[in-house]
């Protein structure tokens, strides 16, 4: 029995990391692809998890369509291992991981059905990569907590940074203590990819009292480019190549990185139990009481103030846990963003009218003012006016005698002789420099 075949247990907990980024378009999926191939290149049990879109991305950038993802599991239509992939040097991938979210609102007999399958199955592996959903959803948020090292993609983007940023930002509120590690993609060199991360790297020592880990930088090549576009990833090509050896290199960062970390107790469907069980079951209102027809159900406008006034009830009471706090409004805002109109943006207004801003201390008044100026530079970016020449009269010239305008000062003093004495100044300067014709 070969190392590689993933019937033979590991003794210890895989260890766990998630590919992740602030947005899409930083190249994640290829950077979590082509580690996990440099992984299993080196005779490492690897499982990667697809767990970016339902579309699985992973499994089609190696060429494979597959034909079920684990939301068929969910849905009872077959079992985790028959939608398990298997490509070159005998990775696994799991297409559509991104469902594992779902287990959270299934009943307990059939997400336990789930997890435990799940749970089976990573430990038959020594790495288990998961490739994120870009951006702050819950369940993108949910699979970097399930991993024990978190690895950040960004790109010399300022969009890039902006957005990992508030990832991590977001991470720490929701009570993420973990270290993430930076990985700075499309670098034009090694100068340019530590300048990123030291940008990136001082905005969260200033503004959220951590420092970042350094895990390198993927350099910009028009192989790298080609290969997605071939289905080839770079990870196959010969080691000696600059293109796949980079990839080699971060998995040496990987690996270092991972051994100043204590392995952890549990994995991922282990986390994902214990978020499935810490939920708040939610129970929906009946649609009719005892002794009532349908018609004579709450209208939505009772439904509504009937939620509104029991939100009011909960936050009433002291102390309320700050996550619990975060979690109900930034749900809330997001039901308002789907519909954006001038409804919604004069319930904005309205809502941020009614806080007492005097009540912060000027810290925090700064902190908050400097936040809205830009999210008001996103909404509506300041015009580039152009810039006008200042008037002549404002610029205060050192006085001197231009020879090339008025000639030799022989023929100056000639001609001011010859003015009568009630010439102006300024015609008297253009018939010396030859701009006065046509005038009398």
């Amino acid at each position: 029995m070969t190392a590689r075949e993933p019937v033979k247990h590991n003794p210890n907990q895989p260890r766990t990391i998630a590919i992740t980024g602030g947005k899409g378009g930083v190249g994640k999926t290829s950077v979590a692809l082509n580690l996990a191939l440099t992984l299993a290149r080196q005779d490492k049990r690897v499982l990667l998890l697809d767990g970016d879109t339902d579309l699985a991305n992973v499994s089609i950038m190696v060429g494979l369509y597959p034909r079920k993802t684990l939301a068929n599991v969910m849905a009872g239509e077959c079992r985790l291992e028959d939608i398990i992939l298997e490509t070159d040097y005998g990775l696994h991938i799991v297409p559509g991981a991104s469902g594992v979210q779902e287990c959270m609102d299934m009943g307990q007999a059939e997400s336990l059905r789930i997890l435990r399958a799940l749970y089976n199955l990573e430990t038959r592996y020594d790495y288990v990569i998961t490739d994120t959903a870009a951006g702050l959803q819950t369940a993108g948020l949910h699979m970097i907590a399930a991993t024990e090292l978190a690895c950040m993609v960004v790109t010399p983007d300022p969009a890039s940074l902006t957005d990992a940023f508030s990832l991590i930002k977001v991470l720490r509120r929701r009570g993420y203590n973990r270290i993430p590690s930076i990985l700075v993609n499309m670098a034009q060199g090694a100068s340019q990819a530590r300048s990123v991360f030291q940008r990136l790297d001082a905005a969260a020592q200033r503004h959220l009292e951590i420092s970042l880990h350094y895990m390198g930088g993927i350099w910009r090549d028009e192989t790298l480019r080609q290969s997605v576009l071939n289905q080839k990833p770079v990870a196959l090509l010969p080691v000696s190549d600059p293109s796949c050896r980079q990839f080699h290199t971060l998995a040496d960062m990987l690996n270092v990185r991972l051994s100043q970390l204590p392995r952890r107790k549990a994995g991922i469907a282990a986390y994902w139990h214990k978020v499935s069980r810490r939920e708040p079951q939610e129970t929906a209102a009946p649609a009719s009481a005892p002794g009532k027809t349908a018609e004579e159900a709450p209208d939505v406008k009772t439904q509504c103030l009937s939620a509104v006034k029991q939100l009011e009830a909960i936050f009433s009471r002291t102390p309320v846990d700050p996550m619990l706090r975060y979690e109900a409004f930034t749900r809330l805002f997001a039901l308002l963003g789907r519909t954006l109109d001038s409804d919604a943006i004069e319930i904005v207004q309205t809502g941020l009218g009614s806080f007492q801003w005097e009540n912060l201390n000027p810290e925090r008044q700064s902190h908050l003012a400097t936040h809205l100026r830009e999210l008001a530079d996103q909404i509506s970016p300041p015009a580039q006016e152009a810039r006008k020449p200042e008037p002549a009269s404002t610029v205060l010239r050192e006085p001197f005698y231009d020879r090339i305008s008025f000639g030799e000062q022989d023929r100056l003093v000639r001609v001011l002789r010859e003015q009568p004495a009630d010439i102006s100044l300024d015609q008297l300067l253009r018939s010396l420099s030859g701009n006065d014709q046509g005038r009398s």
